[in-house]
Order: C-alpha cells, then sequence, then structure tokens
C-alpha cells in the first residue's frame, strides 16, 4: 500500500513540474499550468499592491500578443535588467496570473557591441 502512495504521488509531483512552453493565445484556451516566454512591456503600467502582496505587469510574448500578468509576491530584483522573462502559471478572467518569474539578463562576461567594434 505504501508503494502504490509514494508512486501515486511521485507521478503527480512529476506532472506538476513538467510545465509546458507555450504563447498567451494557447494559455487563453488551455486549464493547465504552462510556461509563456517574452519580455517586458516597459512603457505600460506596472505596480506593486502591498495589502494583496501582488505584482501586475505587461508582458509580451514571442508572438507579439500582449497580456496584463498578476504575479503572486514582490517584484524580482533582477527585473528592470532581464532582456527576457518567463512566467509560469494560468489565464484566467482575462489576466495572466503568475505564480512564479523567471529572468534572463544579459551576462556580464558578453561583450557590448562598442568593446568588440573597438578591438577589431
Amino acid at each position: 500500500m505504501l508503494i502504490v502512495v509514494a508512486v501515486g504521488y511521485g507521478a503527480v509531483s512529476f506532472v506538476e513540474t513538467n510545465v509546458e512552453y507555450t504563447n498567451f493565445q494557447t494559455a487563453l484556451t488551455t486549464h493547465k499550468k504552462v510556461q509563456v516566454k517574452g519580455e517586458w512591456i516597459k512603457e505600460k503600467a506596472s505596480s506593486f499592491d502591498p495589502a494583496k502582496a501582488e505584482f501586475t505587469f505587461f508582458m509580451k510574448d514571442e508572438n507579439g500578443t500582449e497580456t496584463k500578468v498578476i504575479y503572486d509576491g514582490a517584484k524580482p530584483n533582477n527585473f528592470e535588467l532581464a532582456n527576457s522573462i518567463v512566467i509560469k502559471g494560468r489565464y484566467r478572467d482575462d489576466c495572466f496570473y503568475a505564480s512564479e518569474i523567471l529572468t534572463k539578463c544579459p551576462s556580464k562576461y558578453e561583450a557590448d557591441d562598442k568593446t568588440v567594434k573597438e578591438s577589431l
């Protein structure tokens, strides 16, 4: 009996961690937790509501679809530096509710264009 419970728990845990990448259009039609890659739209309003502990911002996916994102938590420290972000969560009520934000920032080891041109 204990083995059956352990196998069941392992299967559920695997399904929860195995989250597929998609875009906002597909996220809108599915009821599963998904990951969407894109970029923060800096020109649109973003805010943090301390009473609800929610960070709200707008994001554009790789297809150019813009969506309001509500994140359950504070804005990540390196959010402004990110050149792309991945959000995990579900779409509902015309918003994407993110449970996790992953940021991809430029590497400090990558040279900028000016440095590369000067070295040539």
